[in-house]
């Protein structure tokens, strides 16, 4: 190991992330120059220039750094759970049940995300079922109860008061303003 190595390592030295990881002997896990992990024994650390040379000799990724993902940590933790809240909108979600199926802790996860996504996971989830509420609103004849808990909402007042206080209107306004712009276009 290089001292050059060993500093980044010690330093979590974001810029060497990609040039190598590090592994400890100790522990069975390798990690990028960057992860906050506690500072390991020097003599218990190997390097390795890839990934894959780090898993053949038989060390596993860390959960923390995550070397084994393309994205950074941040950014695939934001990625999991947008795929995780699109493929579960329409069911009663919480943060506490999107951590735990994420296997993260909610705070950590609230707070990343927050960060990383520029809104919570909540008003994430609010703006995805709106979106679906607009389209089926739009392209079905779904009565305004059925479009709410379709898309996740508990109660029709309950979506009619969140759907107002966004759009300015009732979610029956907006399909019959949608429905008369269609006949006035002839469509």
């Amino acid at each position: 190991m290089l001292d050059e190595q060993w500093n980044a390592i010690i330093h979590c030295d974001s810029s060497c992330d990609g040039q190598f990881f590090y592994a400890v002997k100790t522990t069975g896990i390798f990690c990028r120059p960057s992860c906050k992990s506690r500072e390991p024994k020097k003599d218990n650390v190997l390097v390795f220039m890839t990934v894959d040379a780090a898993i053949e000799a038989g060390f596993r990724a860390c959960k923390r750094c995550r070397p084994d993902q393309f994205r950074w940590p941040a950014e695939e933790l934001v990625h999991r759970t947008k795929e995780y809240i699109e493929a579960h909108y329409s069911e009663p979600l919480t943060l506490g049940g999107i951590s735990k199926a994420l296997h993260i802790n909610q705070y950590h996860l609230h707070h990343v995300f927050k960060r990383m996504a520029g809104l919570t996971p909540a008003e994430y989830l609010l703006h995805k079922r709106l979106t679906e509420a607009n389209e089926l609103l739009e392209d079905t004849d779904l009565n305004v109860t059925e479009v709410a808990v379709s898309v996740g909402f508990i109660s029709a007042s309950h979506f009619s008061t969140v759907f107002r206080k966004q759009f300015g209107q009732s979610p029956s306004v907006y399909r019959s303003s949608i429905q008369n712009s269609n006949v006035s276009k002839g469509v």
